[in-house]
């Protein structure tokens, strides 16, 4: 048997809450709750709601902030606003704060009632369908391109693994996390370097001056990145940040018709910053020097990003380092310096969090081949 969809009604007036109740319970499981306050004690337990249904007069919480409350902590959760005549411009401020489905004025006819709770719950399976296929295909999909970027050209993912890092404490800084776009962007940022010779890789790796014909092929590599990735859906928003990666943020060495500004991505402006930032570390310069050089880069980057930036890496805590032998690794430990064989060779690069693939793939090399100890976190 289906397991029945969880519905919430919250309602000040005892009296509506149970003409809900009586409409739904024979379709739903139904909770209840006498203000918004209760009703956001359900948002955040273990079973949240598929739809909440609330009223818009309610004391202490108005229907307006309560919802806006619901889609931040439970974005899934489809959200309906019963609301008076009297009440409409609040109604219209709730759908543009709350991104309500619908909003229904009082009195309302069970038919269209049940109507609206129907078109809700096929919304929610929408959404949760949507979800499962970014997690499950897509996801599926960046993880496979990645762990063949580690085993085709480890300096490159390398970059890679510190370019989501640099953006992860930026965005950080800013109070939000890092979105999946993002996180992509940059992971996907260096998939282009497998077509570069070796001792450009090494290069870009370390941070060292690029001769003019190397100079020329990495500014191929966001092109190249478009072309590997226009035959996947649903990466629109990460081409787009790839694409956008070298706009200057006050438009300068741009064409007109280039966006400038927050018009640009925001991840195509953290892409940019990140970038440029560690190939300043990577070559040795101290994070405090690097963002001061990047800041006498005028208009190159977005204030904001370059602001938090220099937050993140000025007031970085120092993170306590371990030196261990290869036999004591185990999965989840992070890799804090880069993993050489005793001929020089990079094996695996630094910040890599440790899998037990690749600590079977270690443990396999001939004895001796790789150099210890190990720096871990």
């Amino acid at each position: 048997m289906t397991e029945q969809l969880h519905i919430l009604c919250v309602d000040d007036e005892p009296r509506v809450l149970e003409g809900l109740v009586l409409n739904l319970r024979r379709y739903y499981r139904v909770s209840t709750a006498a203000n918004g306050q209760r009703g956001l004690a359900i948002i955040d337990g273990d079973d949240p709601p598929a739809v909440v249904v609330s009223d818009m007069r309610m004391p202490e919480m108005d229907g307006t902030a309560f919802l806006s409350q619901v889609k931040d902590r439970s974005p899934d959760t489809v959200r309906i606003l019963l609301t008076g005549q009297a009440d409409l411009d609040s109604a219209i401020a709730a759908v543009n704060h709350g991104q309500v489905f619908r909003f229904l004025t009082k009195p309302c006819s069970p038919p269209i009632f049940l109507s609206a709770i129907q078109a809700a719950a096929e919304q929610h399976r929408l959404i949760t369908a949507e979800r499962e296929l970014l997690d499950k295909t897509l996801r599926g999909s960046i993880k496979s391109l990645t762990e063949i970027l580690s085993l085709a050209n480890p300096l490159a993912f390398g970059r890679a693994i510190r370019l989501k890092q640099h953006a992860s404490d930026l965005v950080g800084e800013l109070g939000v996390p890092l979105s999946w776009q993002i996180e992509v962007a940059t992971m996907l940022s260096q998939i282009g370097c497998v077509t570069l010779p070796a001792t450009t890789n090494e290069k870009l790796y370390y941070g060292k001056p690029l001769n003019r014909d190397e100079t020329e092929l990495t500014e191929r590599l966001p092109a190249l990145a478009l072309q590997l990735l226009e035959s996947i859906p649903r990466l629109e928003a990460v081409r787009a940040i790839l694409q956008a990666q070298e706009f200057n943020f006050d438009g300068s060495g741009s064409p007109h018709s280039s966006p400038r500004g927050e018009a640009i991505p925001l991840g195509a402006r953290v892409l940019k910053l990140v970038l440029e930032y560690d190939t300043l570390e990577a070559a040795g310069t101290d994070p405090a020097v690097a963002v001061g050089t990047l800041q006498g880069r005028n208009g190159r980057y977005d204030p904001k990003l370059l602001d938090a930036l220099a937050r993140a890496k000025t007031n970085a805590t120092p993170q306590s380092l371990s030196e261990i032998g290869l036999g004591a690794v185990r999965p989840g430990m992070h890799l804090a310096q880069d993993v050489m064989s005793t001929t020089g060779l990079l094996l695996i690069a630094r910040g890599h969090e440790v899998t037990s693939g690749l600590l079977y793939l270690l443990r396999n090399l001939a004895p001796g081949f790789v150099r210890e100890p190990l720096v871990v976190l």
